[in-house]
């Protein structure tokens, strides 16, 4: 299963889950649901702008869990 790494890479850049969610336009629960990895699907264009602001690569945003 693919899981995103939001909140990893977040750490590493010394920024908080608040300044990320200020930069995207979705609603807080919709970013929410996406950074812990509580929903099924994500547009491409929400990738594009996590690597966007992230400074990554889309394999960056992912990790394999068991």
């Amino acid at each position: 299963m693919l899981q995103l790494n939001v909140l990893e890479l977040l750490k590493a850049k010394k920024k908080t889950k608040y300044w990320l969610f200020n930069q995207l336009d979705m609603s807080y629960t919709n970013f929410n649901n996406i950074v812990t990895n509580k929903t099924r699907s994500i547009k491409y264009d929400n990738i594009e702008k996590f690597c966007e602001l992230l400074d990554c690569e889309p394999n960056d945003l992912f990790k394999k869990v068991k």
